[in-house]
């Protein structure tokens, strides 16, 4: 994206809101909505609620299990689009041929009337713009020609026209001159004035003996227009995307009118295409198979240091004969909780906490791989508490080495692990209600810690606890 960044490599984003309006700028200068959500989505990986249930769908299983594929599977994809597309382009062809005789007769009448149409007009590329030129002139000349009448008449009116003026005024200018040697120069530029009004005057003349007035001509050139702005409005908007329609229209006739040899052409081409395309899906199948097996371990690993003790987790990948600008397989995460229990999809088996930890998983391991440096978690703490709560801080500020991580939190165990922290409350002021956000110091840090831990009632125990719960999370970040 070619926007703005600060010199050290800084890149500002400000949103401010004013009597309803919203005003977007990155570094200081303007930008649109659609460039602010480009650029915060390559800069910030947001992780919330609403991704949490996306994490359900198999087709956001197959996005994440493709973007850890890589740039390899990135190219895969993009012939897979493009092989997609033609073999979707002949289909339908084939589809829109395969109609019944008196639907056919139906549309080589009428292709045959549109042909016929277009062909009898006689069309020259771009002849519009020249007779629309023409018609201006023509419609315009009458009154042109009644100003120019004005003009020659207050030039060359007898004895009261500019021109005899003028003659009579370099006259008397020569008598004075011929008296007085300094009025040379103004004698010099009134001749070469009534020289000006003579040369106009004459060309004047000219230009309206040329230019004469051809009502038959004039009439001819509005009916061709007609004819064009006609056939413009049914099959393009200028005389080349009519004569385009036009050998559209021939080639659909041809294919029509010899329907056996054009099926039998298209379905070649079909075979070909799909053949193609085959050879695509086949290898995003194969490159898929293998980073699933080695991105399974890696979330395996991820999810036993989140406290899923007996976890099992795998990545099924399914070849399957329907094609998609995808590709032709279903991926689907699976997984078991527990001992003896059969792996099931997500959608089975994970709880609202249970699920937050697998979206932690995935985000740890794609951390490793991708280029955000800013990852934003909200609701992560969902459904979990305790040792688990742990676990979760506890993978969060191994991400928080490599990355800036921002966490909004309820869980003391989760607050208790960042190196910075900011308090959001609401307040109701004059029958609004506002909300700020405060950076809070380290001993302002150990209270919220605190009434996280008891409550409103902050007792020394519960502050001695606050204490010792900052001191681990420092010993667990020294060892991270």
């Amino acid at each position: 994206m070619d926007l703005p960044v600060e010199e050290d490599g800084t890149v500002i984003l400000s949103r401010k809101i004013s009597t309803g309006r919203s005003v977007l700028k990155v570094c200081g200068e303007s930008v649109t909505v659609k460039q602010m959500r480009e650029l915060a989505g390559i800069l910030i990986d947001i992780h919330g609620q609403h991704e949490h249930q996306s994490l359900l769908k198999p087709s956001k299983q197959r996005e994440l299990l493709d973007a850890y594929c890589g740039a390899e599977m990135e190219k895969v994809l993009e012939d897979i689009r493009v092989s997609y597309r033609n073999y979707c382009a002949v289909t339908e062809r084939i589809a829109g041929l395969n109609v019944d005789d008196a639907r056919r007769q139906r549309e080589i009448s009428l292709a045959e009337y549109e042909v016929g149409e277009i062909e009898a007009a006689n069309i020259t590329p771009g002849e519009e713009e020249e007779l629309e030129r023409q018609h201006r002139k023509m419609k315009n000349a009458s009154s042109v020609f009644e100003y120019l009448n004005n003009v020659q008449e207050l030039l060359q009116s007898d004895g009261e026209g500019l021109l005899d003026a003028a003659g009579r005024a370099v006259h008397e200018m020569n008598s004075a001159m011929t008296l007085d040697d300094d009025l040379k120069e103004l004698c010099n530029d009134l001749t070469s004035a009534e020289e000006v009004l003579r040369d106009v005057s004459r060309g004047i003349d000219s230009y309206m003996e040329q230019t004469d007035f051809d009502e038959a001509a004039f009439r001819e050139t509005e009916e061709r227009l007609d004819v064009l702005n006609h056939l413009m409005s049914k099959y393009g908007a200028s005389t080349e995307k009519v004569l385009e329609y036009c050998e559209k229209r021939k080639a659909e006739l041809e294919e029509l009118s010899d329907l056996d040899e054009t099926l039998a052409k298209l379905e070649k081409e079909k075979a070909e295409a799909e053949t193609v395309l085959k050879k695509a899906c086949d290898k995003a199948h194969k490159i898929r198979c293998e980073q699933a097996v080695i991105l399974e371990k890696e979330i395996t690993e991820t999810l036993l240091d989140l406290n899923f003790l007996k976890v099992k987790f795998s990545i099924s990948v399914k070849a399957t004969k329907d094609y998609s600008s995808n590709g032709a397989d279903e991926v689907e995460f699976l997984i078991s909780l527990n001992p003896g229990e059969k792996e099931r999809a997500l959608s089975e088996v994970a709880s609202g906490g249970e699920l937050s930890r697998i979206m932690l998983a995935l985000k740890s391991v794609f951390a490793r791989k991708d280029a955000i440096g800013t990852l934003i978690f909200d609701e992560i703490d969902t459904g979990i508490s305790g040792k688990t709560a742990w676990k979760v801080s506890e993978k969060m500020a191994a991400i928080a080495k490599d990355h800036q991580v921002i966490c909004i939190t309820h869980l003391p165990q989760i607050a208790a692990m960042a190196d910075t922290h900011f308090m959001i409350e609401k307040d109701e002021n004059e029958g609004r209600t506002e909300t700020n956000i405060s950076k809070l110091d380290e001993s302002a840090q150990t209270e919220e810690l605190a009434r996280m831990l008891g409550g409103d009632v902050i007792t020394d125990a519960v502050l001695a606890n606050a204490k010792d719960l900052k001191q681990q999370a420092a010993e667990v970040k020294k060892s991270t």
